[in-house]
């Protein structure tokens, strides 16, 4: 959800520049910074923002620089400052009162200084709109870039979580030798070896063993793997959609690592599991 763009255009020796800066957010938060020329223009940006940005926190600054030819001037209404200053002296004469900074009161009074209009012409607000326009293509692109990126890299994780999957299945089935002997050791410090009944031992061994089948497992992880990368394929936003199915995904590596039994299957579990936390963290930045 992260994003930048920026465009600037001139018109009329003024130069219009608007940026677009984008942090991750679960709704959008938008933040809109405009000269007040344009201030009635708001609501229509807001809405054109919320047609193409569905999430997250976006601060829009759009700036006017005028050459210095053109800058918005004031001018002082000398007639009126005159009645004031004439109203002020007689004052001070009735009242015998020193006439100290009589000039910078009468300035200071209401519609004296009078300042150019802040009201844009239309071809103004065309060549923001424009500029506009052009900023919100290019940090559109630039979000479509770094989810290319993304998008790679979540690829590459969920292959480490199925290698590492191909891996405990390698794992699995050599940990049956050591089960048998710990269990056998144990049994016979407990009871004795010429006590030991090899024929139930066998039964509760096979029932032991079956108990540990990540079979399931398996089959469930490759499903939501497989699951995860069509849905990344999606043209459609799916950044939530892709956060439930990895829940799901960590739920499976979960159980596969509760019935590892074996230290080497635990230790490829755990390769597994900071490979998904490393997507979780991606997905923070999928809208």
């Amino acid at each position: 959800m992260t994003g930048y763009g920026l465009a600037a255009n001139d018109y009329s020796r003024a130069k219009y520049t608007v940026e677009i800066k984008s942090l991750n957010s679960k709704f959008l938060e938008l933040s809109l910074k405009l000269p007040k020329s344009f201030s009635d223009k708001e609501f229509l940006l807001r809405n054109e923002c919320s047609k193409q940005i569905e999430r997250g926190k976006v601060n829009i600054s759009i700036n006017v620089e005028y050459a210095e030819t053109t800058l918005k001037t004031s001018s002082i209404n000398q007639p009126l400052l005159k009645h004031y200053y004439d109203q002020l002296n007689e004052a001070a004469d009735t009242l015998g009162s020193e006439k100290n900074n009589l000039f910078q009161l009468a300035l200071n009074f209401p519609d004296v200084i009078q300042y150019g209009s802040d009201e844009a012409s239309e071809d103004e607000w065309k060549t923001v709109y424009k500029t506009f326009e052009e900023a919100l293509l290019n940090f559109q692109n630039f979000r479509q870039d770094e989810g290319n990126v993304l998008k790679q890299d979540l690829i590459l994780r969920i292959n480490n979580i199925l290698e590492g999957m191909r891996l405990v299945s390698i794992q699995e089935p050599l940990r049956i030798p050591s089960i048998r002997e710990r269990l056998n050791q144990f049994l016979e410090e407990a009871v004795g070896k010429e006590n030991v009944d090899h024929n139930r031992f066998e039964q509760e061994l096979i029932y032991f063993i079956d108990k540990l089948d990540i079979t399931e497992e398996k089959i469930r992880l490759k499903s939501h793997c497989d699951y995860f990368i069509e849905a990344l394929k999606d043209k459609d936003a799916n950044g939530k959609k892709l956060g439930f199915i990895s829940q799901e995904i960590g739920r499976e590596i979960n159980t596969m690592g509760s019935k590892a039994n074996d230290a080497k299957m635990q230790q490829i579990v755990v390769g597994m599991k900071e490979e998904l936390e490393k997507i979780k963290e991606q997905l923070l930045n999928v809208l």
